[in-house]
């Protein structure tokens, strides 16, 4: 029960005000002077102080700091006879909690209590109400998205939503996700029908994509600065930016927060080649096929990103000064952070970060890892714990005062699975769980998007009966022979390669130095 004290030299005439609180459940002790005030807060935690200002003998505004150096931190909300600007000042001074003017309305009172000894639920109370009615505008939305800037409208909706509802009431948060994965389920039909002609046509609709970013966002962006620095952070999602930028706030401003579309499937070795080769796999297969390898074929799978940077800045006529960095482990940020100079030199400086993709496949590996990331809140919560001590914000910093507009986006995002369906393939069939490559793919065509040709999306095959299957939602592929270990093994983890907005619908971020 909330406990109160009220101090006031005419508590008397207050009955009334004291009963409709004990009525609301608050209990409340009383007292009509300084001396007694401080005796009662020494021996008891109240919830909250209620001071008249002008009382005889010992004033409020003496009281005040003496009760203040007993209980620090609770409240005190002074009851004043007058605005006078000498006498708020001193209050404030004494670090009270709030005011009010006599005569003393419960209907301002009791608001006041509510503010100082339940903040947290009534944010959450008005949190839960804003959601409620908007929610049903977001359905309709969802219903109507027809282009992909609709659709990063709404993700970017339900990310704030799932940031501002967490830690919040269970049975409203159990409602967003069931309007988040409905949110999937429609933007995974409106993928297929679409992302054909995205890959082969360049109408107004079509989306800034890995293959197209270089070129349509980023180089505009070196072109307009004297310094840009370009950071792509591996499996790096929209609400986790979220949950950084507040650290930047006061190193950069944000020029752009926006979004592109990272093509399928949504792996570091299709995605991220695109983005620094400009060409989607096909064509960097055909053009460079020493260069490309497809997932039946041993070896490293992304090992010529910088020499794809340097053919695609030659090929757009680019005259940059410009440097490219690949951190994996935490030794090689110690290592650029002491050569920051090659950075300070360069145009234009890449920098390929890949602390979040280690950090999904170690909660997939690591028990410990896996219960400080049960869900996309505590994910969140774990990556700005990681940025808060990293080579990376470190970096940031540096290069806000050399005054470097920076550019931070990723090759795609990362998704939580918990759903297992189940496919065979033969034994050259791709280990990816979003997403399988290979012949003689056995599964329920109305549980994947299956690309049976795959050459009309631009992505090679290993051989001429090769198709692509890729999983929607929160579904992961699983082999039928051994189908219940790997669900055990794998649900409930993060992964990456199919179709949902935290995969595709990727943070595009431009930040500008503060002056």
């Amino acid at each position: 029960m909330v406990k109160i004290l009220w101090v006031d030299d005419e508590i008397e005439l207050l009955k009334p005000h004291i009963m409709l609180l004990q009525s609301k459940g608050y209990e409340v002790a009383t007292c009509n002077n300084g001396y007694d005030a401080i005796d009662m807060a020494s021996e008891v935690a109240y919830d909250v102080i209620i001071l008249d200002e002008m009382m005889p003998g010992m004033t409020g505004l003496e009281t005040l700091p003496l009760i203040k150096d007993i209980r620090p931190t609770t409240p005190v909300i002074m009851v004043t006879k007058s605005e006078e600007e000498d006498i708020m000042d001193k209050a404030i001074g004494s670090k009270i909690a709030d005011y009010i003017v006599k005569p003393v309305n419960p209907s301002q009172m009791l608001p006041l209590i509510k503010k100082h000894v339940h903040p947290q639920k009534l944010v959450t109370e008005q949190t839960t109400a804003d959601y409620r009615a908007e929610f049903g505008r977001i359905s309709l939305s969802m219903q109507n998205a027809s282009t992909f800037q609709q659709w990063c409208s709404i993700y970017r909706k339900l990310v704030n939503w799932d940031i501002e509802l967490s830690g919040g009431d269970e049975s409203i948060r159990e409602i967003l996700q069931y309007q988040k994965t409905e949110a999937n389920r429609i933007f995974g039909r409106f993928v297929c029908n679409n992302y054909k002609d995205w890959i082969n046509s360049r109408d107004e609709d079509t989306p800034v994509m890995s293959h197209t970013l270089m070129r349509n966002n980023i180089f505009p962006v070196v072109d307009n600065n004297t310094k840009t620095t370009l950071l792509l952070i591996d499996n790096f999602r929209y609400d986790q930016w979220r949950a950084i930028s507040g650290m930047l706030r006061g190193y950069f401003d944000i020029a752009t927060d926006d979004f592109y579309c990272a093509i399928l499937p949504t792996a570091t070795q299709y995605a991220r080649n695109a983005v620094f080769a400009g060409l989607m796999p096909l064509a960097i297969d055909k053009l460079m096929p020493n260069k490309w390898l497809n997932d039946n074929e041993e070896g490293g799978k992304n090992q010529y990103e910088e020499e794809f940077l340097a053919r695609q800045i030659a090929q757009s006529g680019k005259r940059y000064k410009w440097s490219f960095d690949k951190l994996v482990r935490p030794e090689a940020g110690r290592k650029l952070i002491d050569n920051i100079h090659r950075i300070y030199d360069a145009d234009f400086s890449v920098i390929v970060y890949n602390f979040l993709d280690i950090l999904s496949h170690a909660r997939t590996e690591t028990e410990i890892i896996r219960q400080l990331t049960e869900d996309d809140a505590s994910f969140r919560s774990l990556t700005c714990s990681w940025f808060e001590h990293s080579e990376l914000f470190t970096l940031l910093k540096l290069l806000s005062e050399r005054g470097h507009t920076v550019v931070i986006t990723s090759d795609h995002g990362t998704v939580r699975v918990d759903n297992p369906v189940k496919v065979t393939g033969d034994r050259e069939t791709s280990t990816n769980l979003r997403y399988k490559t290979g012949r003689n793919l056995a599964y329920n065509r109305k549980e994947v998007f299956e690309i049976t040709k795959p050459e009309e999306v631009q992505l090679p095959a290993s051989n001429l009966t090769s198709s692509y299957i890729f999983a929607y939602n929160n579904d992961f592929l699983v082999y039928n022979n051994d189908a219940n270990r790997h669900i055990r093994y794998y649900r409930d983890t993060f992964q990456h390669g199919g179709i949902s907005m935290e995969e595709m619908i990727v943070p595009y971020i431009v930040l500008s130095p503060k002056k």
